[in-house]
C-alpha cells in the first residue's frame, strides 16, 4: 500500500481496536506500525492482536511493523485507611516503608530504592505531578517532606522522582518476562521504558539479541542528560512527552523534543514523537486546532513517526484519529515551507563512501526528474542513511529479509519491498525498476536512482549508484528476456 506521505503513523491497539476488521481499517486509514502496550491486556489478548496483524500483512501484501512497549518499573504509593487524603500547601508529610495504611501525616512507598537515592531538596511528584513534595529530611527508610503544591492523593497513585537517578534497572521482572514473550511472538521493535542511562539499553540488548530492534523511550530528565550516549546504544528513540512533562517544567518539553528529533535525524536513527497528540479524539470525532498544530510541528521538525496512544487504543474514534493524522501529514508535506525547513535542518553528511552515495542520490533527485531512490539493504543501514537525507522523492527499500522490511516501516519516507536475493548489480537495477513501476512510483518513461553495495548481501557496503531508466529494454540487450538469462 503506497502512502501519500513520508512520515509514519504508529497506532496503539487496545479494547477499541482489537478485531480483525478494525485493525485492518486502521491500516487502510494510514497506520504503518502497530503498538502493543505490555502494560495492558492479557498474554492471550496480545497474542491475538499479533496474529491478526500478521494476517492483515499477508492480505495486504506489504510489511507491517509491530512495536511492543514494555511497562518498566512503576513507582506507586501504598494505600490509605480512608482511601484518599487531601494535603494542604505547607503541611508536613512523610513517606516511609511501613506497610500500614496511610493517613494525612504519612503513607508507605514500598520502594526502598527511592529512599536510598533521595537527598534534601529533592522533589517528589504524586499523581502525574498534581501534588508536589519537597524532601527536607532524607533517611534510608523514610523521607520527611513539605507539601509545595497541595491536592488529593489516593491509593497506589504514581510517584515520580525527577531530580535524582534512581538505582533501578529499566527492566523489572515483569518486563523480562514480557520481553521474552514479545520476542517469541516475533515483534519487530521493543520499546524500553524508564531508561535513565545507556546501560539500561545495553542490558536489554543482551536479552533481546538480534530478535528485535530496541527503541529507548526518553521520559526522564536523566535520559535527556545522557541522551547522546543513549542514542549511540539504541536503534531508535521515542520522545515520550507525557512523562517528560510531568518530571520537567512543561515549557521545557518543546525545545527538548526539537533537539532530540534533530539529533536522531543526524544519527540516522528513527524517532517517534508520542503522547497526547490527538487526546481530545478519545471522546470527540474532531481534534482541537492546537492538537493539529502539535502533530504538524513534529512533522515539520522531521520526525520519522507520530504516535496515537489512547486515541486508537481506547477512544471512541480510533479510525478517525488515524485519518486525521494522515490528512495533516499529507497537507504539511505538500507545503513548500516544509521542504525548506527540512533542507535547512539537514545535518552535514558523514565521511564514508555510503554517506557520499546517499548524499549524491538526494542531490540528483533534487536537480533532475528522478521519481524515486531505490536502495538495496540487508541490515537496513542503507535505507536509514537515505532517510537521513530526507529526499524530496520516495525511498523504495528493497530487501530479501522480511524482518528488515518490517523494521523499516517505522523509517521516514521508506516504502519497503521484499525481493529475492541477488548477486549481480544489473539484476538489482531490473528489480528496482520493476518495483518502482509495480508499486506506482514510476512509469516506463521515468528514471530512478539505484544504490546498492557490491559484493551483495554484505551489511554496510553501499558503494555504487546508478541513474536507471524504468524501460528495461534500455538496461539489458534484449530487454526483460536478457534480464532473465543473466
Amino acid at each position: 500500500m503506497r502512502r501519500q506521505r513520508k512520515v509514519k503513523i504508529v497506532a496503539t491497539l487496545g479494547p477499541a481496536s482489537e478485531t480483525h476488521e478494525t485493525i485492518r481499517a486502521l491500516h487502510e486509514a494510514g497506520a504503518d506500525v502497530f503498538r502493543l502496550n505490555m502494560s495492558h491486556g492479557s498474554r492471550d489478548e496480545i497474542r491475538d492482536k499479533h496474529r491478526i496483524i500478521r494476517e492483515i500483512e499477508a492480505e495486504m501484501g506489504g510489511p507491517i511493523a509491530i512495536l511492543a512497549d514494555l511497562q518498566g518499573p512503576k513507582l506507586r504509593l501504598g494505600t490509605f485507611a480512608e482511601g484518599e487524603v487531601t494535603l494542604g500547601e505547607g503541611a508536613r508529610f512523610r513517606l516511609d516503608l511501613d506497610p500500614e495504611p496511610g493517613d494525612a501525616r504519612r503513607v508507605c512507598v514500598p520502594h526502598p530504592e527511592i529512599f536510598a537515592a533521595l537527598v534534601n531538596g529533592a522533589t517528589l511528584l504524586i499523581n502525574d505531578g498534581k501534588v508536589r513534595l519537597e524532601v527536607v529530611e532524607a533517611e534510608r527508610d523514610f523521607a520527611e517532606c513539605v507539601v509545595r503544591t497541595g491536592g488529593v492523593i489516593s491509593d497506589r497513585k504514581g510517584v515520580n522522582v525527577p531530580d535524582v537517578v534512581l538505582p533501578l534497572a529499566a527492566l523489572s521482572d515483569k518486563d523480562r518476562d514480557d520481553l521474552e514473550f514479545a520476542c517469541g511472538l516475533g515483534i519487530d521493535w521493543l520499546a524500553l521504558s524508564f531508561v535513565q542511562r545507556p546501560e539500561d539499553v545495553e542490558e536489554a540488548r543482551i536479552l533481546v539479541g538480534d530478535r528485535a530492534a530496541i527503541m529507548a523511550k526518553i521520559e526522564k530528565p536523566a535520559a535527556v542528560e545522557q541522551f547522546e550516549r543513549i542514542l549511540a546504544t539504541a536503534d531508535g528513540i521515542m520522545v515520550a512527552r507525557g512523562d517528560l512533562g510531568v518530571e520537567l517544567p512543561v515549557q521545557n518539553v518543546p525545545p527538548i523534543q526539537k533537539r532530540l528529533v534533530q539529533r536522531c535525524r543526524g544519527a540516522a536513527k528513527p524517532v517517534i514523537v508520542a503522547t497526547q497528540m490527538l487526546e481530545s479524539m478519545i471522546e470527540s470525532p474532531v481534534p482541537t486546532r492546537a492538537e493539529v498544530s502539535d502533530v504538524a510541528a513534529a512533522i515539520y521538525e522531521g520526525a520519522d513517526a507520530v504516535m496515537l496512544s489512547a486515541e486508537s487504543a481506547a477512544g471512541h474514534y480510533p479510525i478517525e484519529a488515524v485519518r486525521v493524522m494522515d490528512d495533516v501529514a499529507a497537507h504539511v508535506e505538500s507545503d513548500p515551507a516544509y521542504a525548506e525547513q527540512i533542507a535547512a535542518s539537514r545535518s552535514a553528511p558523514g565521511s564514508t563512501t555510503a554517506d557520499a552515495i546517499v548524499a549524491a542520490a538526494r542531490e540528483i533527485a533534487e536537480k533532475t526528474e528522478i521519481r524515486a531512490i531505490c536502495c538495496f539493504t540487508q541490515s537496513g543501514t542503507t535505507a536509514l542513511l537515505n532517510a537521513r537525507e530526507r529526499p524530496k522523492v520516495p525511498i523504495i527499500a528493497l530487501t530479501s529479509l522480511r524482518r528488515t522490511a518490517r523494521r523499516l516501516c517505522l523509517t521516514w519516507g521508506c516504502h519497503c519491498v521484499i525481493t529475492e536475493e541477488l548477486d549481480r548489480f544489473k539484476q538489482a537495477v531490473v528489480n528496482a525498476v520493476r518495483a518502482a513501476r509495480s508499486e506506482g512510483f514510476a512509469a516506463e518513461s521515468d528514471q530512478i536512482v539505484v544504490t546498492a553495495g557490491v559484493p551483495f548481501n554484505v551489511p554496510g557496503s553501499t558503494n555504487i549508484l546508478r541513474i536507471a531508466p524504468c524501460d528495461e529494454r534500455l538496461i539489458w540487450p534484449g530487454g526483460a528476456s536478457g534480464a532473465q538469462q543473466s
